[in-house]
């Protein structure tokens, strides 16, 4: 079933038609989403799994059964079926995007403070400092956000590995140590590439730092230390946009954490890192 094939409010009646052929399982999943209703955009797999009892496999599996290719194909119909955000009332097409992009943005960093603590900031820079190769991992719109961390880390004088090919990152992650270290990157945290480099990392017995906009998702699962910021999943808008600004908050607090922990080493690679790129300015 294709995404388009689901009629304006019909995906409620829709898997309602098909619950007889679910599964026990199954059916608490239906259940879940029929009781959710546009509120499942804002929930991750994990979410739906506790909520109906069961494992995000199942989740998958119920999906499937209803017609979708996937949890995400499921959120997307929901997501086509919710109300839109209220928009600003300004008659100018550019002041209303710039309105709107401000207020995704201003809500995404207002929430950093309720989701990032001190306390996992200073566990994520540690485990960061303590090692001796830096995996950073992440795909699709995080791949700004493993860029910039990558850059910033390595300006601190870390030894940081950050390969664009998903295959590239999972051999490096399988290469790792227990004294090194991944931070992995994902918005919705399910996706598949980087929850398989985050797993193959704790697999050769690296820690695993994980920063995405959900507390329980498949790559929390697999962290040790998880940094939760951005706007919640609305697969359409200007959400994710805001979700990768307050991905890059995280990051550049993290990095402040790091710079005050690692004292005049930091400082030294700092200036280098200056010296590189006065040499590259006219």
């Amino acid at each position: 079933m294709e995404i388009h094939s689901v009629p304006t409010g019909g995906l409620a009646a829709h898997i309602r038609a098909r619950l007889p052929e679910l599964r026990d399982t199954e059916a608490r999943v239906a259940r879940v989403v029929l009781d959710k209703g546009a509120e499942v955009v804002h929930l991750s797999i994990s979410d739906v799994a506790a909520l109906a009892g069961t494992a995000p496999s199942s989740v998958v599996r119920a999906c499937q059964r209803l017609g979708f290719r996937g949890y995400q194909e499921l959120k997307i119909a929901a997501a086509r079926q919710a109300p839109a955000p209220e928009p600003s009332r300004d008659r100018d097409p550019a002041a209303r995007a710039l309105a709107d992009t401000v207020r995704a943005a201003r809500e995404a960093l207002d929430g950093l403070t309720a989701t990032v603590t001190p306390d996992q900031l200073r566990t994520a820079a540690g485990l960061l400092d303590s090692a001796p190769r830096v995996l950073v991992a992440g795909a699709g719109l995080s791949g700004a956000v493993v860029l910039d961390t990558a850059y910033r880390l390595r300006a601190l004088g870390l030894a940081v590995d950050a390969p664009a090919d998903p295959l590239t990152a999972q051999l490096a992650a399988s290469q790792l140590t227990a004294a090194d270290t991944c931070l992995a990157v994902s918005h919705t945290g399910a996706t598949r590439s980087t929850v398989d480099t985050a797993q193959r990392a704790r697999g050769a017995g690296a820690r695993v730092v994980a920063l995405t906009s959900y507390a329980r998702s498949p790559l929390s699962e697999t962290a040790d230390c998880t940094l939760v910021a951005g706007g919640q999943d609305l697969v359409f808008g200007l959400e994710t946009v805001a979700s990768r600004l307050a991905h890059l908050a995280v990051v550049d607090a993290l990095t402040l954490t790091l710079k005050h922990l690692r004292g005049a080493p930091a400082e030294a690679s700092l200036d280098l890192s200056a010296a590189v790129t006065a040499a590259h300015s006219y």
